[in-house]
C-alpha cells in the first residue's frame, strides 16, 4: 500500500467523551475484548491510534513484516514515536540476533539442564511455606537461570538489577496511561535509576570479561558473544543481553506460575508426570519428557505470558480488509486466538494430550513466542526450561496451595494467576 494512501481503518467502541474505551477496558480487559471481538469482528479500532487483531493470519502477515511495515513496540514512556529509529534499531537487533542463536539453540540448551535443575532446587529448598508467593518464587527461578545461561560465574549480582528493573517497569505495563519522558514523576525517576544500573551493570561485565577473555575464554552466552566475527562493540554485546534477559525473565516465571496452578488442581497429572520423571529415560543425559513438555504447551496456549504483543506501523500498512497509518499501534491478541473455536477443538479445556503422539498446533493460531523472523530468540531455552522445571517440581514435590480454585488470571504485563499462593513440599515429608 503506498505511504500517501489514507488507511481505511476498522470500526470500533466509540467510547465515553473524555476517557474514551478505557475505563470499561481497565474494568475487564478480556471480557472488553471479546464483546468487541463479537460486536466487530476479528480487526477492530479501540481509538484513534490503537487496532486490537484477533486472527491468526493477519497476526503473523503483522509479526513477518516487523522491520518494514511495522517496528517492535516502543518504549511506554517515550512519547516521541521515532520510527525510523526504531526501525534502524531493529536491523541491528537482527544482526545481533545471528550472533546469538548459537548460543540459544537447542542443542546448547540440553547442555543447560543440569544447571537448571540445580539452581530451581536451590530456590525450592526453603519453599514448603503454603502461603509462598508462587509468581515471586518463579521469578527469582527464572531470574537466576537466565542469568547463569548467559554470564555463568558472573551471574551473581545480575539477578538483583533484573528484579529492580522488572518492578520499575511494572508501573508501565500495569496501566493504559501514557505520560511524557520529561514529566518528573516517581515512575519515571525510578525507571531512569534501575534502567541505569542495570545498563553499567551490564556494560561493566561485558567489558571485563573481554579484557580476560583472551586468557580464559568462557562458553556461556556472553562468551560466545565476544567470540562473534565480525567482533560485536560492547554496547551491542551488552543491549543483546540486556533482551535475552528480560525476556527470559518475565515470561518464564508467568509461565511457570500458571504450570503450578494447573498442578495443584490436577494431582492425577502429577502423578502421570512422576512416572515419566522416574522412569527409564530418566537417567539420559538429555531426558525426552513428551508428557511435561505437553503440559507446559498447553499452558502456554490457554495462559499465554505474552498475552498481546504490540507493533506500531511504520508506514500506512494493511491489516486484512482495513489499514492502519504510521505511528498507530496494531495490538495483537494471542490469548483470544489460543481460545478460539474456529481453530481448537474445546479451546477452554486444559488438554495436554492434544500435544502428544505427533500432534501440532493448527496452522498459525499458536503464538506463546510470537512468529515471523523475530519470534522470540530465547524460546528454545524458555521451552527446555519450562518444561525441565514442570518435571522436576511433579518428581520432588506435593504441591499445597490454598488458593488455587479460587485465584483467576490477571491481564496485566505477563499474563499469570493473580495472587497464587503455594508450597512446595518434598515428597515422602
Amino acid at each position: 500500500m503506498a505511504r500517501h494512501e489514507q488507511p481505511r481503518r476498522p470500526p470500533g467502541p466509540r467510547g465515553r467523551l473524555l476517557t474514551g474505551n478505557t475505563r470499561a477496558y481497565e474494568a475487564d480487559r478480556i471480557g472488553f475484548l471479546r464483546r468487541c471481538h463479537r460486536a466487530y469482528g476479528d480487526v477492530f479500532s479501540f481509538d484513534e491510534r490503537t487496532v486490537f487483531v484477533i486472527d491468526p493470519d493477519v497476526t503473523h502477515e503483522v509479526l513477518a513484516r516487523t522491520g518494514q511495515s511495522f517496528v517492535t513496540e516502543l518504549a511506554p514512556f517515550d512519547m516521541r514515536r521515532d520510527l525510523d529509529q526504531a526501525a534502524a534499531q531493529a536491523t541491528a537487533w537482527m544482526s545481533a540476533r545471528r550472533a546469538a542463536w548459537p548460543g540459544l539453540n537447542r542443542t546448547a540448551v540440553a547442555a543447560s539442564d543440569d544447571r537448571t535443575v540445580e539452581i530451581l532446587d536451590a530456590v525450592l529448598a526453603d519453599g514448603a511455606d503454603p502461603e509462598g508467593d508462587v509468581l515471586t518464587t518463579m521469578r527469582v527461578f527464572s531470574a537466576r537461570a537466565i542469568a547463569d545461561h548467559c554470564f555463568g560465574t558472573d551471574a551473581a549480582d545480575v539477578t538483583g538489577l533484573l528484579h529492580d528493573i522488572i518492578r520499575a517497569t511494572r508501573p508501565f505495563t500495569d496501566s493504559s496511561y501514557e505520560f511524557p519522558a520529561w514529566l518528573p514523576i516517581p515512575r519515571h525517576r525510578d525507571f531512569f535509576r534501575s534502567y541505569r544500573r542495570l545498563t553499567d551493570g551490564l556494560t561493566g561485565i561485558v567489558r571485563q570479561r573481554r579484557a580476560s577473555n583472551a586468557v580464559e575464554p568462557r562458553r556461556d552466552l556472553l562468551g560466545l558473544l565476544l567470540d562473534a566475527d565480525p567482533d560485536l562493540p560492547d554496547d551491542t554485546v551488552t543491549s543483546t543481553l540486556h533482551s535475552i534477559l528480560m525476556g527470559g525473565h518475565g515470561v518464564p516465571a508467568a509461565a511457570l506460575t500458571s504450570v503450578v496452578w494447573e498442578l495443584a488442581r490436577r494431582p492425577r497429572l502429577v502423578g502421570d508426570l512422576r512416572d515419566e520423571a522416574n522412569g527409564p529415560r530418566a537417567a539420559s543425559l538429555t531426558p525426552a519428557l513428551p508428557l511435561a513438555e505437553a503440559v507446559v504447551r498447553e499452558t502456554l496456549r490457554l495462559h499465554p505470558p505474552a498475552w498481546l504483543m504490540t507493533r506500531t506501523a511504520r508506514t500506512t500498512a494493511a491489516l486484512g480488509d482495513w489499514s492502519v497509518g504510521p505511528g498507530d499501534d496494531v495490538l495483537l491478541n494471542a490469548y483470544l486466538i489460543h481460545r478460539d473455536p474456529r481453530w481448537w477443538q474445546r479451546p477452554d479445556a486444559f488438554d495436554p494430550a492434544r500435544w502428544l503422539d505427533g500432534r501440532s498446533a493448527p496452522g498459525a493460531a499458536y503464538l506463546p513466542f510470537g512468529a515471523g523472523p523475530r519470534v522470540c530468540l530465547g524460546s528454545p531455552l524458555a521451552l527446555r526450561q519450562l518444561t525441565l522445571a514442570t518435571s522436576r517440581i511433579a518428581q520432588r514435590f506435593t504441591i499445597d496451595s490454598p488458593n488455587a480454585a479460587s485465584v483467576v488470571p490477571r491481564f496485566v504485563g505477563r499474563l499469570a494467576p493473580a495472587g497464587l499462593r503455594a508450597g512446595f513440599r518434598p515428597v515422602g515429608a
